[in-house]
């Protein structure tokens, strides 16, 4: 591991290349560019919070309804873009891949920075509409440990997926639905107490469901239910990341050949 980290700062102005690559092509050929960062969570903000009360879907006896739900998407989509990205982190490089010898594991960890990016750049308007709707924040101190678990579930999915697209093409349909499935396993759009209590420990072996938890308490003081469970929950998200690093580690000799 000492002599990846190694690998990885000896190329690291390739990985500062690549990342800045990402972020533009995300807004390549846009007006705005860069600033959709910034309008994307402002514009989803005002959606649901117009729409939700049209719809008649917002629960007035939860006083936290809305602010669980933005917390809530605005994590999922760090998670589904990295996942989306990574589908072509190798794929996509091909040529780079072929011709030029660098660590492969650059090519997802690029694609994670890049959305990672964008993540923390949203969490500032986060806490602004939190102190808009007069939310006290919660436990913050903890915020530096979650975003450093869901960094590390998204890296280590996305090389797990980089790999698995490149050698089973199918990949990329089958996750669309994994994906769906795996959003509504997770308390996105409603908050772990929902969960039936039999399926409780069940469901904090889905490391989406112990990040969101722990991001609700650090934004909006709510309680960790089970903290010991959340605990193990974020624990599986850097098993993940081992698993991930263990398999593209081993997958990579042949990649040349796939591509």
């Amino acid at each position: 591991m000492v002599a990846l980290f190694k690998e990885i700062y000896a190329f690291r102005d390739l990985l500062w290349i690549l990342v800045g690559r990402n972020i533009k092509i995300r807004y390549k050929r846009s007006a705005l560019g860069f600033l959709w960062t910034f309008l994307n969570p402002v514009f989803m903000i005002i959606i649901y919070s117009i729409f939700l009360r049209i719809l008649l879907s917002f629960d007035a006896r939860d006083p936290l309804f809305l602010q669980r739900l933005v917390t809530g998407i605005l994590v999922w989509q760090f998670l589904a873009m990295c996942v989306g990205d990574s589908l072509h982190a190798v794929l996509g490089n091909a040529s780079l891949v072929k011709k030029t010898s660098f660590p492969r594991i650059i090519l997802p960890l690029s694609t994670v920075i890049a959305n990672f990016v964008n993540f923390i750049i949203t969490l500032p308007i986060l806490v602004v509409f939190l102190l808009v709707k007069g939310t006290p924040l919660g436990a913050m101190w903890i915020l530096p440990v979650v975003i450093a678990t869901q960094f590390a579930l998204c890296l280590g999915m996305s090389m797990i997926l980089a790999c698995m697209n490149l050698f089973f093409r199918d990949t990329e349909h089958l996750m669309s639905a994994v994906m769906l499935a795996w959003f509504f396993l997770s308390p996105i759009i409603y908050p772990f107490s929902k969960i039936p209590e039999a399926f409780q420990r069940l469901a904090l072996l889905n490391p989406m469901c112990g990040i969101v938890t722990a991001y609700r308490a650090a934004f909006l003081g709510t309680d960790l239910m089970a903290p010991r469970l959340v605990a193990v929950s974020l624990l599986i998200s850097w098993m993940i990341l081992i698993l991930g690093v263990s398999l593209f580690q081993r997958w990579q000799v042949n990649f040349g050949d796939k591509l």
